[in-house]
């Protein structure tokens, strides 16, 4: 099973992430990440998706949405001709005698304290999926008091985009 990432530009209308989502649960398919955001022109949002499956899933799941009629755009992303990230906040135990291991976990990853208490540090770090797997991994063992992550956000480097890209709808 391989990981999927695809991106939609949908119209910026009400309903269209129901009706999207809803596509996806009615023909069974898991997602593992969502966003959802307004475009650089309002008229559109993009949908970037992250799902695991094989190459089967990802070409049903692409019909499937080429036949929506809020979808204008898709385009499947590759982590070699994409950047794809990922947002996380992290909430973990702060005391002295671990302290200065938290601190050089997040240095090494790059990481940011964006929020500091006498007993617990609000750590922001950014990444592909596995580097921010990695750093959850290690700050594990500090005590993980809450996560949220974002899900991922992709855009093909250099000056290709969406509305250019030859993989039209």
């Amino acid at each position: 099973m391989e990981k999927h990432v695809v991106a939609a530009l949908v119209k910026n209308q009400f309903g269209v992430l129901a009706r999207v989502s809803g596509m996806f649960r009615r023909r069974g398919f898991n997602i593992d990440t969502l966003t959802v955001s307004e475009t650089e022109d309002p008229k559109h949002s993009r949908i970037t998706v992250s799902f695991t499956g094989d190459y089967k899933i990802k070409n049903q799941l692409i019909k499937q949405l080429q036949k929506m009629p809020d979808v204008e755009k898709i385009l499947e992303l590759f982590s070699d001709s994409a950047v794809i990230r990922e947002l996380v906040l992290i909430k973990i135990n702060n005391n002295p005698e671990i302290r200065q291991d938290i601190m050089t976990v997040v240095d090494v990853f790059r990481a940011k304290i964006i929020d500091y208490a006498s007993d617990v540090l609000t750590i922001e770090i950014t990444g592909e999926s596995s580097k921010i797997d990695a750093f959850v991994e290690l700050v594990r063992e500090f005590g993980i008091i809450e996560i949220c992550r974002t899900g991922i956000v992709a855009l093909e480097r250099g000056k290709s985009n969406i509305l250019d890209n030859k993989k039209r709808k």
